[in-house]
């Protein structure tokens, strides 16, 4: 949580986690929202009369400000949190972080009701577009990120602000051609009639202009931008922001979604609710260290179902209605490998396998704490009964473990049930 640069109680939760509660109770109440509207204009009405107002910002390691001297003040996300200050003196603001790098909009579907609606945001910015690949125009991931906007828009009527983030080999005009989701997301921001913060074009300006060079903005990889680029992030966000308030732009959402309307039914199964956990699997609670901030699992898990020991471990089943299917949770340095099983076929050919194998990796990470998210399945017959299981897969003579949250699953009715 980012509260700008007030030295009041609330900017103690600048940590992020565990303190907001703590300064919750000295906050002024939130302004009063009335019905709900996606109206920018109605938005800047209210913040110029004051109150406190919640914005989050929704996406993967650009949100969250990896490689930022200090997330908590010159990520992208603390820049705007100063240009609303400055514009909206009456009102307060408190900028949560949404944000988990690595992750795409496909996981952000079955994020957004824990990690976004339950703040009741009063207005969204919302990432992705560098994550789902802005070379790309795969229909699966333009199909999740069109959800979350239809979500967002039309049924929980926020105003959302697209922001498009580039990565350093993003910036050339002559790349903009080839850049088919940007062109898609330009497409979906006209048809919500969100915000939209073009933060690829602006540099690209400012870079032809000779006001500074790609090696300025990202000094340390190619990936994330310093300091420099992450002011340049907000000034496209907020450029979005402030071009929808004069226009006074209402979002909508469309009749029929552009595209496929797989995840506009998604549910997020959480392992551990199960009545009866097989042998030799418990129900424990995430790390509470990790490698990276946006990666500590006790900031976006609740509870974990996890396989422990050595040697041969009892399968976990579940029977599924859906399309795609995704399997999310945590990963240590004590992580086995595992696969998956579809009726009764193993899941194989996955990027994320161990090659030559039909393995799922044990832990990305290495030595240290971090998530665990692969798309195990997309295409299913969503009419016909599916049964998942996961089989540890333990080696050696070292006790290893497995840990799952849940299992997401998208299309059709997005039923999941336990199976003993």
């Amino acid at each position: 949580m980012i509260v700008g640069r007030r030295w009041t109680c609330a900017i103690v939760g600048i940590a992020l986690a565990g303190l907001a509660g703590a300064c919750a109770s000295r906050e002024p109440a939130p302004a009063a929202r009335g019905p709900a509207s996606p109206s920018f204009a109605e938005f800047d009405r209210r913040a110029r009369e004051g109150g406190t107002f919640r914005v989050v910002c929704f996406g993967a390691s650009l949100t969250w400000g990896a490689n930022a001297t200090d997330p908590a003040v010159t990520s992208y996300r603390a820049v705007l949190a100063g240009l609303f200050e400055a514009r909206y003196p009456k009102a307060r603001f408190r900028i949560h972080d949404a944000a988990i790098g690595g992750t795409n909009s496909q996981l952000g579907v079955f994020r957004l009701e824990r990690d976004v609606l339950r703040r009741n945001p009063d207005l969204v910015f919302l990432d992705f577009s560098a994550n789902d690949d802005i070379n790309s125009a795969d229909p699966e991931t333009l199909a999740s990120y069109e959800a979350i906007l239809r979500k967002l828009t039309g049924d929980v009527k926020v105003p959302v602000v697209q922001v498009l983030l580039p990565f350093k080999w993003n910036i050339s005009r002559g790349a903009l051609p080839k850049m088919k989701r940007r062109d898609a997301h330009i497409a979906l921001s006209r048809a919500y009639r969100t915000g939209l913060g073009d933060a690829i074009a602006l540099i690209i300006d400012r870079v032809e202009e000779k006001k500074a060079t790609v090696n300025e903005i990202w000094d340390t990889d190619g990936v994330h931008p310093g300091d420099l680029g992450y002011r340049l992030f907000a000034e496209a966000a907020w450029n979005g922001y402030l071009e929808a308030v004069a226009e006074g732009r209402t979002g909508q959402a469309p009749p029929q979604p552009v595209h496929a309307d797989t995840y506009l039914t998604a549910r997020r199964f959480r392992t551990a609710s199960r009545p009866n956990l097989p042998a030799r699997w418990t129900r424990g609670k995430p790390k509470l260290t990790a490698c990276n901030h946006d990666w500590l699992m006790s900031r976006w898990l609740d509870d974990l179902a996890i396989a422990s020991g050595g040697g041969s471990v009892e399968r976990l089943k579940l029977k599924v209605h859906g399309t795609a299917l995704f399997l999310f949770g945590e990963c240590t340095p004590e992580s086995g490998r595992f696969r998956v099983w579809i009726d009764g076929q193993a899941v194989s050919g996955k990027s994320s396998q161990v090659k030559g194998t039909n393995l799922f990796e044990r832990n990305r990470w290495q030595t240290g704490n971090g998530f665990l998210y692969y798309e195990i399945a997309r295409g299913l017959d969503p009419n016909a009964p599916h049964l998942v299981e996961i089989e540890p897969v333990f080696s050696g003579d070292k006790p290893q473990e497995l840990r799952i949250e849940s299992l997401c699953v998208a299309g059709g009715t997005a039923a999941v049930e336990s199976v003993d």
